[in-house]
């Protein structure tokens, strides 16, 4: 029997009954003070995760710390080299604990009963640790124990949980990493904010005495960390390493992970000196189908249950039992289930776990079966989302969107794919899957993570290749190309062109014409551009092709603008957005908005532009779509510098610029850099803007694009005349001598000039402007919707609230509140300045330039 305590309570004493911890315990501050206040709440807590993760330093940490809340004691009980072959498992644990805490067997009384009665009037802590392949008699040996005891308290270890009625399952994380893509230069000075830098330092330290981490080693020790998924095992093994390696060949070596990090601790229970080993354990408690389904999961970078359905089920594991084999490796540790996305659980496996479980596929024979299945799935669900997201297939808005947020979360899976089916030759289904995903690279502007695919497999044996699959990719590698190189854009589209009328594909011919449209209208030739733009129009239209068709009228609105047509312009722009509207593609919608917006600014109407703009904002930041994005945030800018706002211009054209830069977008840079010249010479900074300008001009002529005309180009040279032509001539042969990285660095870093605002014409404060014959605050950039502008309108021609309710049908209270909506928005307090403020718009000066083009 457990003799009762004497006298007061001797922590050190108690600290007595676990074992050593052999080095320092780095992080989990954070865990730790949750899992004391866990143990305050229930009787039996279970850490759970898989091998390596840190489980049992975990559990003697919490017992140490917790130790004085227990006046009977903490007490560890170690059951990983306990075999249930040898006697009952019940019995083994039973004897283990008892063992541990100094009980002795009665003659004729079952062990159990007596330990009961020992632990009945103690308060203590019992950690049993390492219960996963003794599942039933720790459930069994707990649930008495809790039942004899009301004083006890017990912390279980495990990969799988008890499932026991008082237990609280709690996951152990890995330790914190930096994320991906972290600056070194930034993580540098505070890496040990990331606990698995920590112990790696910690652990490194330890081996090779005199290592530290610091700017030259970051980056690879962060990697390492990373790769490693914060587990702590194996960052332990990779950092025993040092010894023999630099961290930068460990980081390189880590593909081979299971052959590198077994050099652990030789006093260390088989299954923690090695990586493998710390999985295998895992792996060899699994059963049969468990086995194969984790072993074909290792396909996916992460999954839904309907994924792993169609991919991983067979004659050996039915679909049926896709969902239960699941939960059972998430109960096991070896699946993790992430957040849920679009009303579906995700799963992912940490990537060592991954590993682990691809050479078991392998080793299995199963891989290229099973990847042949996975390219299957991809090709069908990728071009069911492409006909989905591209309005191919009715759907409302929000279907569209799933669309690139499914594509978002499955890049990885896309990107395994289509390095197998490079590495298998197969062409045609790597074509078929970029064309079917290239929505997402053009409006996450991604582009030449596309174009690199594309290129790749379009190098490839072609002689099997339909023409149809050919010609689309083709087509797609133009539009992605287009940006950067309008040449090389229009070589493809040409060739692309070609073979979808070959293989009579209709919607790829109007895309081609599309394509070849644009290019022709960036680059000056606005003749082509219009008979390109009227065949892909003419296709779509007999096809029923509304994406295309919504596309082509939104090219042809640019080149009735370019033509100086701005009432055609403004005609088909508008028609564009309907068709757009119609078929509820709102990305191609805001597309056509954005033209609308350049040809309100283009016409002097500011306040409309705005709210074109802000429309068409709201919509493209629902997909990410960067590029438009970008030119979108300029039209802004413009907008906000026509109107003085000088600060609120470069908040915009800055963010503008960064968004086209990170495309690799030459035509937005090129846009973005004379948007900044024309910003710095209204801050008083003349020789930024000529090296601008100049800096622009280059860009467009490397990109193949129209030079800036006399006009445009004086315009930006203007304000430095007075520091006489030679200067001038030399800032602009500086200007274009810069790459369009310094051009970028320049615009941004640049040191801003407070501009002086140009006064009213009666020398009035620059925050007033006479707007027709009325005297009136300035009017920010409005953000009317269409029906407050025909309140507007209205309003200018003298109708009452009750006179404008009859006129469109709604109620009076609605009539009255547009109104109060457009001073709101306008910045009035009049309906006087309202009527003043549509006349101005009506009888606005033209000024010189062009209506925008498409992105």
């Amino acid at each position: 029997m457990l003799p009762p305590p004497e006298g007061n309570v001797n922590v050190d004493e108690i600290r007595a009954h676990l074992p050593e911890e052999p080095n320092t315990f780095v992080g989990r501050e954070r865990e730790l003070v949750e899992l004391r206040q866990v143990l305050h709440r229930t009787r039996a807590l279970t850490l759970c995760g898989p091998g390596g993760i840190g489980k049992t330093r975990l559990a003697l940490r919490l017992l140490a710390i917790s130790a004085a809340e227990f006046p009977d004691g903490v007490w560890f009980v170690e059951l990983a080299d306990l075999r249930p072959h040898d006697l009952q498992q019940a019995d083994l644990v039973v004897s283990r604990i008892a063992a541990v805490i100094g009980i002795t067997e009665e003659a004729g009384r079952p062990l159990l009963e007596t330990l009961g009665d020992a632990l009945r009037p103690r308060r203590l802590l019992l950690a049993l640790d390492n219960c996963e392949h003794l599942l039933d008699a720790c459930a069994g040996v707990g649930r008495h124990l809790l039942a004899s005891a009301p004083g006890l308290r017990l912390l279980n270890t495990s990969r799988e949980p008890l499932s026991v009625a008082a237990e609280t399952i709690w996951r152990v994380p890995p330790l914190s990493v930096a994320p991906p893509g972290a600056d070194p230069a930034q993580v540098a000075p505070g890496a040990e904010r990331y606990e698995a830098v920590r112990l790696f330092a910690d652990r490194a330290a330890a081996s090779w005495p005199g290592f530290t981490v610091g700017p030259d080693n970051v980056a690879a020790v962060t990697s390492i960390c990373r790769a490693l998924d914060g587990m702590p095992l194996a960052i332990e093994l990779a950092a025993a390493r040092v010894r023999a390696l630099s961290v930068e060949q460990i980081s390189a070596r880590l593909d081979d992970r299971f052959g590198l990090l077994t050099a652990g601790d030789r006093s260390a229970a088989p299954r923690q000196r090695t990586l493998r080993g710390a999985i295998e354990w895992s792996y060899e408690l699994l059963t049969g189908p468990e086995r194969a389904l984790f072993r074909r999961l290792a396909l996916f970078t992460g999954w839904s249950l309907e994924m792993a359905e169609q991919v991983c089920a067979d004659e050996e594991i039915p679909a049926a039992e896709v969902l239960g084999l699941t939960a059972a490796l998430v109960d096991k540790s070896l699946v993790v289930l992430d957040p849920e996305l679009l009303g579906q659980a995700r799963y992912r496996m940490l990537n060592t776990i991954r590993e682990y479980a691809a050479l078991q596929l392998a080793e299995a024979g199963e891989a290229a079966v099973f990847l042949g299945r996975f390219r299957d799935y991809a090709i069908r669900t990728a071009e069911h989302s492409q006909a989905l997201g591209m309005a191919r297939i009715a759907a409302p808005w929000p279907a569209r969107v799933d669309v690139f947020r499914r594509f978002d979360v499955d890049t990885g899976n896309v990107t395994q794919v289509l390095n197998w089916c490079l590495e298998q030759g197969d062409a045609e289904a790597g074509l078929r899957i970029c064309a079917a995903v290239s929505p997402c690279w053009i409006v996450w502007g991604t582009f030449g993570e596309g174009s690199e695919w594309l290129r790749s497999f379009l190098a490839l044996d072609m002689t099997a290749v339909p023409a149809q699959v050919q010609g689309a990719a083709t087509v797609v590698r133009g539009q992605l190309t287009l940006s950067s190189d309008p040449a090389a854009a229009w070589s493809l589209g040409t060739e692309g062109l070609k073979l979808c009328r070959e293989a009579d594909d209709r919607y790829w011919i109007a895309a081609g014409l599309n394509l070849l449209a644009e290019i022709a209208l960036h680059t000056g030739r606005i003749d082509e551009a219009g008979t390109s733009a009227d065949e892909a129009l003419a296709i779509a239209q007999a096809s029923g092709d509304g994406w295309n068709e919504g596309y082509a009228l939104g090219t042809r609105a640019a080149i009735a603008g370019r033509r100086g047509k701005l009432r055609e312009a403004e005609q088909l722009a508008t028609a564009s957005v309907a068709v757009m509207r119609r078929i509820d593609q709102q990305w191609g919608a805001a597309r056509a908005l954005l033209g609308l917006g350049d040809l309100a600014r283009f016409r002097n109407r500011p306040g409309e532009a705005h709210g074109w703009y802000v429309e068409a904002l709201a919509i493209l930041r629902e997909i990410g779509a960067r590029p438009e994005i970008a030119r979108c945030l300029a039209g802004l800018g413009r907008v906000a510098m026509d109107l003085g706002a000088f600060e609120q211009a470069r908040r915009h054209l800055t963010r503008s610029l960064r968004l086209s830069h990170a495309t690799g977008a030459r035509i937005g840079v090129a846009r973005g850099l004379e948007a900044f010249a024309a910003l710095t010479g209204h801050e008083g900074q003349p020789e930024l803007a000529v090296q601008l300008a100049a800096a622009a001009a280059a860009l467009r002529e490397a990109a193949g694009l129209p030079p800036l005309s006399g006009a445009q180009v004086e315009a930006y040279l203007a304000p430095a005349r007075r520091l006489g032509d030679p200067a001038v001539a030399r800032l602009w042969a500086s200007g274009r001598a810069l790459t369009s990285e310094a051009a970028v660095t320049l615009a941004l870093d640049a040191p801003v000039k407070p501009a002086a605002p140009a006064a009213g014409p009666n020398g009035e404060s620059p925050a007033l402007s006479v707007v027709g014959r009325y005297r009136v605050a300035s009017a920010p950039p409005s953000s009317l919707t269409q029906r407050e502008y025909e309140i507007a309108e209205l309003v200018a021609g003298g109708l009452s609230n009750k006179a404008m309710a009859t006129e469109l049908s709604i109620s009076h209270t609605t009539a009255a509140r547009h109104v109060a909506n457009i001073m709101a928005k306008l910045g009035f307090n009049s309906r006087t300045q309202i009527a003043a403020w549509v006349a101005d718009r009506a009888q606005g000066p033209g000024r010189a330039g062009g209506p925008g083009e498409p992105g």
